[in-house]
């Protein structure tokens, strides 16, 4: 099936819940202050995009392609990315809201969260080498089977992570936060 293929466009202050993005492979576009909540993006290609300052809550993304896109403020809470067309699924993220996100078993090596709230999201037996978490706050993030080996996770806070259940070789951590690998051992470290 052939796309139309819209380039370098930008949309401001866009409401797509009221009218839907139509349907299309969309190159080095811009969506500022957009709300899709709620919306379905389902097969709708996204190729070197900036979203700033968008509301994609609840957005449906199966078969939705990222490549090369860029989220900076943007809400996007309780997405399933896992849904996505994973061919060429590359994004960062910054000062992003991805609370109840799951990101379950996708391969995002070297992707970036720069001051991003991931809260209860889902990173179980995700790709995550050489990941960056820069001042992201993880609390009840669920690590389980997730390769987190070369990851920066230095400046994160909050997360829980078993090292007996993830694989973390040469990640980066700092103190007091690397006293959280020890969680499960509720150990009186004084």
């Amino acid at each position: 099936m052939d796309r139309p293929l819209v380039e370098h466009k930008n949309f401001e202050k866009t409401d797509f819940t009221a009218a839907a993005l139509p349907p299309g492979e969309y190159e080095d576009c811009g969506f500022t202050q957009c709300n899709f909540s709620e919306t379905a993006l389902s097969g709708i290609y996204f190729s070197e995009c900036r979203f700033a300052g968008c509301n994609l809550s609840m957005v449906q993304l199966k078969g939705t392609a990222f490549r090369d896109c860029v989220f900076i403020d943007c809400k996007l809470l309780g997405l399933h990315w896992e849904d996505c067309n994973q061919f060429g699924l590359s994004f960062h993220f910054e000062g992003c809201i991805l609370d109840l996100c799951s990101f379950f078993k996708l391969k995002l090596k070297a992707i970036s969260f720069k001051d991003c709230s991931l809260q209860e999201a889902d990173l179980r037996e995700a790709d995550l080498s050489k990941a960056v978490f820069d001042r992201c706050n993880l609390q009840g993030a669920m690590f389980d089977h997730t390769n987190l080996e070369g990851a920066d996770l230095r400046t994160a806070e909050h997360y829980t992570i078993d090292p007996a259940q993830n694989k973390i070789k040469k990640a980066r951590f700092s103190m007091p936060g690397v006293i959280r690998l020890l969680d499960k051992y509720q150990l009186d470290i004084g």
